[in-house]
């Protein structure tokens, strides 16, 4: 295969970075690089001729799925404070990388040390207030920095390739993303540019307007679908941003209370079936206090 050159510049940006770099408490440099190329032994073997059928068959699209999978079970494990399972699915996130890498490897189009130094380069260019001469003394400060670098970067790699250069601090932010999440990076994105509200206040404000125009499209409109889905969206942004304002990621936040109404509304079928019935046969009236004897055990 062949690798890509780093140029002198970026060799020693390299070397300057990894001096200020400190690793994990009980470990050194040279054990985690073997720790790492251990796992990066199992996976090529698991991908090669007499290797795991399984592992053999599998492709970018079909790993797509398990990549999400993943990701969402290292965020349950970082919920439940339990160190160890958070260590393990974390190792399985990797693992996914590891995967995409060997298998693009296997294609000659680039392999695990180029991702690992694509990454560390661009943290080094994204951070210039660290290794560098530029001054940040805020978050905000840094996160501008970021976008404006993001920006130039992928403009000077439109010329490099005779494409067309962005046009705006929003692309980037993958369509393909669960709609929260699109909403949060493209609020985030705008916000980092001064483009925000000054307090809550203004997005509390915002948020009752956007509620007023629903109601009126309840009321006015003949309920016409396309409407009303629109003045519901406005009120989901709003609520994403007023999310981003308080520092709350809302498909988490989202995700934690469906996890309490389910595990309410278990209560609530457990109190059913202690008085011989199910929540079907039940009345509303009886099935609210259902729901309240169920949040009082919280």
């Amino acid at each position: 295969m062949a690798r890509r050159k780093t140029p002198r510049k970026q060799s020693k940006i390299w070397k300057k970075s990894r001096s200020h770099t400190a690793p994990g408490k009980g470990h050194t440099s040279r054990r985690i690089g073997e720790d790492f190329e251990k796992l990066v032994g199992v996976m090529a073997r698991l991908r090669a001729p007499g290797g795991c059928p399984w592992d053999r068959e599998q492709t970018h699209a079909t790993l797509r799925t398990y990549l999400i999978e993943e990701a969402y079970e290292v965020l349950d494990a970082l919920d439940s404070t339990d160190d160890a399972k958070f260590a393990e699915e974390l190792g399985d996130l990797l693992l996914q990388v590891l995967f995409h890498a060997q298998i693009a490897h296997e294609e000659n189009r680039f392999s695990i040390s180029d991702v690992i130094r694509e990454i560390h380069d661009k943290m080094v260019r994204r951070h210039p207030h660290v290794f560098g001469d530029t001054q940040a003394k805020t978050a905000a400060d840094v996160l501008r920095n970021w976008e404006i670098i993001k920006k130039e970067e992928r403009a000077k790699a439109a010329a490099a390739t005779k494409e067309k250069p962005p046009e705006s601090y929003l692309d980037g932010v993958p369509r393909t993303l669960p709609a929260l999440l699109e909403a949060l990076q493209l609020t985030r994105k705008a916000a980092r540019l001064g483009f925000d509200w000054a307090n809550l206040d203004g997005i509390f404000t915002k948020l009752t307007e956007e509620t007023q125009e629903l109601q009126n499209a309840l009321a006015h409109s003949g309920k016409a679908a396309s409407r009303i889905e629109g003045e519901l969206g406005d009120i989901l942004f709003v609520a994403v941003n007023l999310a981003r304002f308080l520092h709350v990621d809302p498909e988490l936040a989202l995700k934690k209370t469906s996890a309490k109404f389910t595990r309410r509304f278990h209560r609530m079928e457990q109190f059913a079936r202690q008085e011989g019935t199910t929540l079907a046969k039940v009345a509303r009236a009886e099935l609210e206090g259902y729901w309240d004897r169920s949040k009082l055990m919280e």
